[in-house]
C-alpha cells in the first residue's frame, strides 16, 4: 500500500472498524500496519497515523495475550530504532504500547514484554531534571509518567516495589514534571496501603518494608479485587478498610507531609486528585491523625476552584470534627451559599454548589442516613434568603433554588407569621408569577419550568390545602385560556399521582378540569380546542372516583351540535371514541349505560366518517351484549386473568383506534430466541446449463492456440454473466432449547435476513409453511449473490403464527457465511475433459502471475504459504477440503504437484499449486483479486492447524 493511501485507509477503519474488517481480517491488517511501521522509508507522520488503530481499538486487533505480546515486541523494536529526534513518534509509541499491553491482558499476566516495557518506562523517568538528554526530550518523560500512572491504575500494585524510587525522583525533580511524579507517587502509595489492608496480619512492618523499596515483598491486586479500587466511601457513617500499624508510623507521616507541603505547586485538578488519594490513605491508617491536613485548610477554604472545593468537602465528610472546627463548618457553608448566587459563577457551577449545600457533610449530623436530603442545621432561613428564586434566574437555577428553599421553609413550619410562613407565601407568589408569564404567552422553556416548579411545590407542600386549592383553580383558568397546555396538565396529574400516593390533589385537579370543560359554553368551542378537551376528558375518565355524567352530557351536546361534527373529522371522531372506550371500563358503567348507548348509537347513525361509524357500532354491540367482566377482558384489562378464547382476542383486535393496540393486531416478541438455523454438511453448487460440445471437438488436439482461444471464449462468457454467480446454502429450521407448549406448532413462518455489509445483494425472504416440534425439521435453502467474495454475517429473524392465531416475532442467531462456503468449481463447458481443465489452469496461472497497474491485470497477485505436514496429512487435507476443486491429484503412491482451482462469485478465481518439499509443504497462490489474499492465508492457516492437531 502506497504511503499516500494510508490516511484514507486509517480514516475508513476508525470510522467503522467492523465494516473495514469485513474486507480483510484483523491479523492481516495488523501485519500490514507493523510491516509499514518497520519501513524506514515511511515518514514519522505516517507512522504516527499508523499507530492510531492500535491506540483506539487494541482489543480488536490484539484479542489475545499472544497477539498482544507479539505486537508489543514489534513496537518496542520500532521504538529502539527510532531517531532521538523523532520525539513525537516515540511518545506515540509509548502510548500505543501501554494500550496494547493493558487491553490484551499482558500486564496482568506478567508477560515478558510487559516487564521489559515497565523497565523501559522506569529507566526513562529516572532522567530527572533532564540531566542526560536535555530539556528537548522532556515530553518523552511526561508521556512515560502518564503511561506508568495508567498501568498502575489498571493493575494496582504494579509499582509497589518502586515506591522508594518514585519518592526520590519526586523530590529531585525541579521542572514542571514534578506534578506528574507527585501524581504517580501518590497513586502508587494509595494502592499499596489498600492492598496491605486486604492482607491478613499486615501491619507496620510490611508498610515500612514497602516504603523502603523491599523487592521481596510483592503486592498486586487480583482480578477479583480490582473492582474494589474505585474511590472509597468517605462519609461520617462510611467504613474504610483499616491497616493497624500501631503508633510507629513515622515514615508514612513524613511521606504524607512532604507530598502535602509540595501540593500547592500543582494545578488545581492535580491538587484535588492528590488530596483525594491522600485522604483515602489517612482514612485507612488510623495511626495517622487527620490533623496532618490542617496546614492546607486555610488555602482550601478560600479557594474558588470547583475541584479543590469538592476535595475539601470530601475531606470534611471523611474526618468531620477531627479536622474541621465548628467555625470552619459555618464558614464553609456560608461560602457555598455565596458562591451559589454569585453573578460571575456559571450555571453548572451554581447547581453544583447548591447540591453541595443539599448534601452538606456536617460534623455531627442529626440524621443517621448517608448524605441524605436533610438540610444542615446551620442553614437557617436567614442564611438561605440569598438563594430565593426569582423569575430572572435561568430555569435550572430557579428550580434548584425552589427545591432548596422549600426544604428550608418546610423545616421551619409553614403556619403563622414566622419566617417559615413568610417564606412559604413568597414561594407561592413566585409560582403564581411564573403562571402569569405562561398566561401571557411565555416561551416553551418557561412553560416547562412552570409545570416543573408546580410539581416541586406540591411535593413539599401538598398538605397545605389553601395553596393547593388555589393552584387548582388557577390551573383550570390557565387551561381555559390556553388549551394547548393539556398535555402538560395531564403529565402534571400523572406525576403528582405517582409521587403523592396519599394525596388526592391529582384527582381534585382532574375533577376541576372536567367541571371547567363541561360547563364552558359550546358557542366558544373551536375544533382544535375540542380536541384538547377530549384528551383531558379521556384522562379524567380513567379515574374511578370521578363521576362521569357531566362528561357524557358534554359529549352528547358536542355530537348533536351542527357546527362541530358536521364535517365528520376523523381525528375528532377518534377523540370521542377514546373517551367512550375509557367510559366502557369505568366502575360506574351501570349508571352511564343509557346515555353512553345513546352517544354510540348517534355516532353509528349520523357521524360522517365510515371508520368512526364502524368502531362506534362495535362499541355499542359490546356495551349491550357483554357483562362488565367480559367487557373489561375484551378491552384489554382482563388479559392477565387467562382463559380467554381466541374469538375474544379477535374481537378486541378489531378495535385499534386508540394507542392501545390489542393482541390480535400486535406482533408479539419472544423473550428468548425460539428458532435456529442449523447448517447442513455441504453447501450446494448451482448447476449451469451448457450445451455439450460434439465429441469430435472434445477429442481434438489441444494445441496452445486452441487453449488460448477457449480461454478467450471462457472469459467472454464469464464477463457476460453466463456462469453461476450465486451461492446456495442449506439449513435446517429447528427449535432452540426453549420449550413452551404454545410454540409446539408454528404456521406461516416468514424468515427475514438483513445484511451487515455491502458485499452482497439483498437476500430474499423465505417462507416456510409450518414447523412442528415432533416432526422432521424442514430444509431452508438460502441463495446468496455476492458483489464481492468476502465472508459476511447475516442477521436473521422470523415472524410466525401460533395455533391460537397470534403473531410472534423472534430473533435468530446470526448466520456466519465463511470464506470456504464461497468456493465453487470451475464453471467450464461440460464436454471439457481433464486435459482441457489442466491446460486452462496453466494458462490462467501464467496470466495471474503477471501484474500491470495500467491494464486489466492490476488486480492479479501471487503469494506463497508454507507449513509442516506429513505426506499422509497432506493427502487427507486435500481429500477433505479440496476434493471438488482439484485439477490434478496428489496421492501417496504418486507424489507430485496438486493443482486446485476455486471460482468465487461473481468473477474471482484462486489457483493453488501444492507440493511437498523436503522440510515443508509449499502452497503457491495466484489470484485475479489481490484483496482475497488475507482470507486465503487465514483459511490455509486454519486447515493446516486442523491437520497438525489431528496428527
Amino acid at each position: 500500500m502506497a504511503a499516500n493511501n494510508w490516511p484514507e485507509k486509517i480514516v475508513a477503519f476508525l470510522r467503522s472498524p467492523s465494516e473495514f474488517l469485513s474486507c480483510t481480517t484483523p491479523d492481516a491488517f495488523l501485519a500490514e500496519l507493523l510491516r509499514e511501521l518497520r519501513d524506514d522509508r515511511a515518514s514519522d507522520n505516517v507512522k504516527i497515523l499508523l499507530l492510531s488503530p492500535l491506540c483506539e481499538h487494541p482489543m480488536l486487533l490484539c484479542p489475545s495475550v499472544t497477539v498482544g505480546e507479539e505486537t508489543a515486541l514489534e513496537l518496542m523494536s520500532v521504538l529502539s530504532y527510532c531517531s532521538p529526534k523523532a520525539l513525537s513518534l516515540r511518545c506515540n509509541l509509548l502510548l500505543t504500547l501501554t494500550s496494547v499491553l493493558l487491553c490484551s491482558s499482558c500486564v496482568s499476566t506478567h508477560s515478558r514484554a510487559s516487564q521489559d516495557f515497565l523497565d523501559l518506562l522506569l529507566e526513562t523517568v529516572q532522567d530527572t531534571n533532564d540531566h542526560r538528554s536535555g530539556a528537548v526530550v522532556r515530553p518523552l518523560r511526561a508521556t512515560a509518567c502518564d503511561c506508568l500512572r495508567e498501568l498502575e491504575a489498571c493493575c494496582p500494585g504494579l509499582l509497589s516495589q518502586h515506591l522508594e524510587l518514585l519518592s526520590g525522583l519526586r523530590q529531585q525533580e525541579n521542572s514542571r514534571l514534578h506534578q506528574a511524579y507527585s501524581w504517580l507517587h501518590a497513586l502508587g502509595l494509595r494502592n499499596v496501603v489498600y492492598l496491605l489492608t486486604q492482607q491478613a496480619g499486615a501491619g507496620a512492618g510490611e508498610l515500612k518494608a514497602v516504603l523502603g523499596g523491599n523487592e521481596g515483598l510483592v503486592l498486586e491486586g487480583s482480578h477479583a479485587d480490582r473492582a474494589l479500587f474505585s474511590p472509597l466511601t468517605l462519609s461520617p457513617t462510611g467504613r474504610a478498610p483499616s491497616l493497624q500499624t500501631g503508633p510507629d508510623c513515622k515514615e508514612l507521616r513524613s511521606l504524607l507531609s512532604s507530598l502535602l507541603e509540595e501540593s500547592y505547586l500543582l494545578t488545581p485538578l492535580a491538587q484535588a486528585t492528590l488530596l483525594r488519594g491522600l485522604v483515602e490513605v489517612v482514612s485507612m491508617v488510623p495511626a495517622v491523625s487527620p490533623v496532618i491536613f490542617k496546614a492546607q485548610l486555610l488555602r482550601l477554604l478560600g479557594t474558588s476552584e470547583v475541584c479543590l472545593l469538592h476535595a475539601t468537602l470530601l475531606m470534611k465528610a471523611a474526618f468531620t470534627d477531627s479536622l474541621f472546627s465548628s467555625e470552619d463548618e459555618a464558614f464553609l457553608l456560608k461560602r457555598l451559599v455565596g458562591l451559589s448566587q454569585h453573578p460571575l459563577v456559571s450555571t453548572p457551577e451554581k447547581l453544583f454548589y447548591m447540591d453541595c449545600i443539599l448534601h452538606f457533610p456536617e460534623n455531627r449530623p442529626i440524621s443517621s442516613g448517608d448524605w441524605d436530603d436533610s438540610l444542615p442545621v446551620l442553614l437557617t432561613p436567614r442564611l438561605a434568603a440569598a438563594l430565593v428564586p426569582t423569575v430572572f434566574n435561568d430555569s435550572s437555577s430557579m428550580l434548584a433554588r425552589l427545591n432548596l428553599l422549600s426544604l428550608v421553609y418546610l423545616e421551619e413550619g409553614e403556619d403563622g407569621d414566622g419566617e417559615g410562613g413568610r417564606g412559604l407565601a413568597y414561594l407561592y407568589d413566585h409560582l403564581t408569577s411564573l403562571l402569569h408569564i405562561v398566561e401571557n404567552h411565555g416561551s416553551r422553556e418557561m412553560v416547562v419550568t412552570f409545570f416543573r416548579a408546580s410539581l416541586l411545590f406540591l411535593l413539599h407542600f401538598s398538605h397545605v390545602e389553601r395553596h393547593c386549592e388555589d393552584l387548582t383553580q388557577r390551573l383550570c383558568t390557565l387551561y381555559l385560556g390556553h388549551t394547548r397546555l393539556a398535555p402538560h396538565l395531564i403529565n402534571l396529574a400523572d406525576r403528582a399521582q405517582e409521587r403523592l400516593e396519599e394525596s388526592g390533589w391529582a384527582v381534585a385537579l382532574l375533577r376541576a378540569l372536567q367541571r371547567a370543560i363541561t360547563e364552558a359554553p359550546l358557542a366558544v368551542l373551536t375544533l382544535q380546542t375540542l380536541r384538547w378537551h377530549l384528551k383531558l376528558l379521556a384522562r379524567v375518565a380513567e379515574e374511578g372516583d370521578v363521576p362521569q355524567k357531566s362528561t357524557l352530557s358534554f359529549l352528547l351536546s358536542v355530537v348533536t351540535s351542527p357546527s362541530l361534527c358536521v364535517g365528520g373529522d376523523w381525528r375528532l371522531g377518534n377523540g370521542l371514541l377514546g373517551v367512550c372506550r375509557r367510559l366502557l371500563l369505568h366502575p360506574s358503567l351501570d349508571v352511564l349505560l343509557n346515555p353512553l348507548a345513546d352517544l354510540l348509537q348517534h355516532l353509528t347513525c349520523h357521524y360522517s366518517d365510515t371508520d368512526i361509524q364502524d368502531h362506534a357500532r362495535l362499541y355499542y354491540t359490546l356495551l349491550t351484549t357483554l357483562s362488565r367482566e367480559k367487557l373489561g377482558a375484551v378491552l384489554g384489562q382482563g388479559r392477565a386473568q387467562g382463559g380467554l378464547q381466541a374469538k375474544v382476542r379477535s374481537l378486541s383486535a378489531i378495535m385499534s383506534e386508540s394507542e392501545e393496540l390489542t393482541s390480535g393486531l400486535t406482533v408479539h416478541r419472544t423473550q428468548l430466541p425460539l428458532l435456529r438455523l442449523v447448517k447442513m454438511d455441504n453447501h450446494l453448487r448451482p448447476e449451469r446449463e451448457t450445451k455439450p460440445t460434439p465429441n469430435n471437438e472434445a477429442q481434438r488436439d489441444l494445441t496452445q492456440d486452441r487453449v488460448l482461444g477457449e480461454m478467450q471464449e471462457y472469459r467472454a462468457q464469464f464477463q457476460s454473466g453466463a456462469f453461476a454467480s450465486e451461492i446456495i446454502l442449506d439449513y435446517q429450521l429447528t427449535y432452540t432449547g426453549v420449550h413452551e407448549p404454545r410454540f409446539d406448532q408454528l404456521f406461516s413462518i416468514h424468515l427475514h435476513f438483513d445484511l451487515t455489509d455491502p458485499h452482497y445483494e439483498d437476500v430474499s425472504d423465505i417462507s416456510v409453511p409450518c414447523l412442528f416440534r415432533e416432526r422432521k425439521p424442514p430444509v431452508v435453502r438460502l441463495r446468496l449473490r455476492p458483489r464481492r467474495p468476502y465472508p459476511t454475517t447475516l442477521k436473521a429473524s422470523a415472524v410466525f403464527t401460533t395455533q391460537d392465531g397470534l403473531s410472534w416475532h423472534t430473533a435468530l442467531a446470526d448466520l456466519q457465511v465463511t470464506f470456504p462456503q464461497l468456493f465453487l468449481p470451475l464453471s467450464a463447458p461440460l464436454a471439457w475433459g481433464e486435459e482441457h481443465r489442466y491446460r486452462l489452469f496453466e494458462v490462467m496461472w501464467k496470466e495471474m502471475s503477471l501484474r500491470d497497474s495500467e491494464t486489466d491485470l492490476a488486480d492479479n497477485a501471487s503469494s506463497l504459504f508454507c507449513c509442516e505436514l506429513s505426506d499422509s496429512s497432506l493427502v487427507r487435507m486435500i481429500e477433505k477440503h479440496f476434493q471438488s476443486f482439484v485439477i490434478s491429484e496428489l496421492s501417496e503412491k504418486h507424489p507430485g504437484k496438486s493443482k486446485v482451482l476455486f471460482f468465487l462469485p461473481p468473477k474471482s478465481h484462486v489457483l493453488l499449486k501444492i507440493c511437498m518439499e523436503e522440510d515443508a509443504v509449499q502452497i503457491s497462490i495466484a489470484t485475479d483479486n489481490w484483496k482475497l489474499l488475507p482470507f486465503i492465508n487465514s483459511y490455509l492457516q486454519m486447515i493446516t492447524r486442523e491437520q497438525q492437531a489431528a496428527a
